[in-house]
């Protein structure tokens, strides 16, 4: 049976830590079926993983790797959602109804859309200690129901 010190591994894996963590990664990897890459002499599976380190037969920060995707739950993927509005945004079919309802829900308040080519001009403000005078166009509520 092959002697494995600690000490023939810390020089591959500085932190003693870490070489306990690469070490058993490695030792389950060959418990689930995976081939060692070197001869087993009846050695089980944790020294034969710390002989692999040793050795330089596997890499630690693939193993290392190996450990932290094998505790992740959900991998998030950072796309950006795109929700309803900007799907229908995007498509032309859609934009031509959305023009025409615009219309439909505005006239139907009483109010409408025009394309005005004339500037207009910019309101005056209201002298000092008046109040603007605002007037609002009375609509019924079942005008407003399509």
């Amino acid at each position: 049976m092959a002697r494995v010190t600690v000490e023939d591994c810390v020089e591959k894996v500085t932190n003693r830590f870490q070489l306990v963590m690469v070490a058993a990664q490695r030792s389950r990897e060959i418990s689930a079926g995976a081939e060692p890459r070197l001869d087993r002499d009846n050695d089980k599976n944790p020294v034969v993983a710390l002989r692999e380190i040793a050795d330089e037969k596997v890499s630690p920060d693939d193993l290392y790797n190996s450990i932290i995707q094998g505790l992740q739950r959900h991998v998030e993927v950072d796309e950006p959602e795109e929700d309803g509005f900007d799907a229908m945004a995007s498509n032309p079919e859609f934009a031509g109804i959305a023009s025409q309802m615009s219309e439909t829900v505005a006239a139907a308040a009483g109010m409408s859309i025009e394309d005005s080519e004339e500037e207009e001009e910019e309101p005056k403000a209201p002298a000092a200690g008046t109040h603007p005078k605002v007037s609002y166009e009375d609509v019924d509520a079942e005008d407003t129901k399509g």
